[in-house]
């Protein structure tokens, strides 16, 4: 349980409280920075500093805020890694206002997935928190009421966000090591279909595999479970997020996306699938530069437009350069006859020459440090999957990617 106890021990002492009367134990890491609480602490704020591989007269004496809470945060994480490794703790709770969030971000995104992780938060659910931040099973609640001293609405959200830390710490099933992991994105099942044939053969040939949903959030999981190397292999293979973000729309997965694989040397197979598509909130205006463009409201959350074929000459150019960025493998599979459901002759997203200037784009950008391999069909065509299958199976035979283990084989 992480917060400043110079500022807010009686909310502390309380949650403390509320952990215990549910079956928990508190482990109680303090980051105040200029006092020390009105309790001991499992891990104090010279701990924590420490940790950080300097002195809290030191972070004290940094300069600003900022400064000293960033240090803090990194004490915070490496601290809370090293308790977890030697099984210390179960999970995490903090509390905090965007101070304590702040930190409080940097503790969750050292926890491996599958550690309950849960901030209690002035910030909540805003977009202060860029998606960068935001571990993929983080867990949010706000903290209503609580700017000044405990109260009724105040004990209510702590009481509850205890509760949940709890009962997730002693739910929680860990993810297996068992079998290597794929992971893979997506942009649903009716927009982009190859999973239905990727998934069952990549299992079969002993991977499990974990789909992820490109709506934000879903490549954040991606790119953080990447950055701990948390894969044998990335099937990259729906980019519609980065469109997103270089378009500045809020359904971003950050700055970051499709970047984190390469960088952490674990090989990947990448395809465009859906970056002809740019979301936006459905109860926001369309922007401007989009105006003119085909749209279609999915739902009252999120709503899409097409963007142009200057535009998805940009698109291409960005892809291209993330991909120059990568340590290990990677192949680029482009199907040049389209890269959603909805882009083929007959559908209402049909624009052939914006295609074509993206495939022709894409084309040049693919840097030569990357395989290209260019499908003549869609990219919901079985000769996509195959292509996919191909050179994931001739990565194997080379030992590029862990073989799999198959029912009744046991891990290496």
């Amino acid at each position: 349980m992480i917060g400043t106890g110079d500022t807010k021990a009686d909310e502390l002492l309380f949650m403390r409280e509320r952990i215990e009367a549910v079956g928990g134990r508190a482990v109680m890491m303090d980051v105040s920075v200029l006092g020390d609480p009105p309790y001991v602490p499992d891990h104090d704020r010279h701990a924590v500093a420490a940790s950080a591989g300097t002195t809290i007269q030191a972070i004290a004496a940094s300069g600003d805020e900022n400064t000293a809470m960033t240090l803090m945060a990194k004490g915070a994480a490496n601290l809370a890694r090293s308790l977890h490794e030697r099984g210390a703790v179960d999970g995490m709770i903090a509390l905090g206002g965007t101070m304590g969030t702040d930190l409080a971000l940097d503790v969750a995104l050292a926890l491996p997935l599958g550690v309950p992780k849960f901030v209690v938060s002035t910030i909540a659910y805003s977009h202060l928190v860029p998606p960068e931040r935001i571990a993929g099973d983080l867990m949010m609640i706000l903290w209503a009421g609580g700017l000044y001293g405990l109260n009724g609405a105040c004990k209510a959200v702590l009481s509850q966000a205890c509760g949940a830390v709890v009962g997730a710490a002693k739910a929680a099933v860990v993810p297996p090591a068992d079998r290597p992991v794929i992971g893979m994105s997506s942009l649903g099942k009716s927009c982009l279909a190859y999973m239905v044939t990727l998934k069952p053969e990549l299992e079969r040939r002993g991977y499990e595999v974990v789909v992820f949903h490109t709506t934000g959030m879903g490549g954040r999981a991606l790119e953080a479970i990447a950055a701990q190397r948390g894969f044998a292999a990335v099937f990259d293979l729906s980019l519609q997020e980065l469109a997103n973000h270089h378009a500045g729309s809020v359904v971003s997965s950050g700055a970051d996306r499709l970047e984190n694989a390469g960088r952490a040397g674990i090989p990947q197979i990448v395809a465009p699938g859906a970056v002809d598509m740019v979301d936006f909130p459905t109860w926001q205006p369309v922007p401007p530069r989009f105006a003119e463009r085909p749209y279609h409201a999915h739902n009252r959350l999120l709503a899409s437009v097409t963007s142009d074929g200057p535009t998805r000459r940009e698109i291409a150019r960005a892809i291209g350069a993330k991909l120059a960025g990568a340590t290990a493998p990677t192949a680029f599979i482009l199907p040049a006859g389209g890269i959603q459901q909805w882009d083929q002759q007959g559908e209402p997203l049909h624009e052939p020459d914006a295609l074509a200037a993206f495939v022709e784009e894409m084309r040049a950008a693919v840097p030569a440090s990357v395989e290209m391999h260019e499908v003549a069909g869609h990219i919901n065509d079985p000769a996509f999957a195959a292509k996919a299958l191909e050179i994931f199976d001739r990565w194997v035979a080379e030992g590029i990617v862990a073989p799999g283990v198959r029912k009744g084989e046991a891990a290496a």
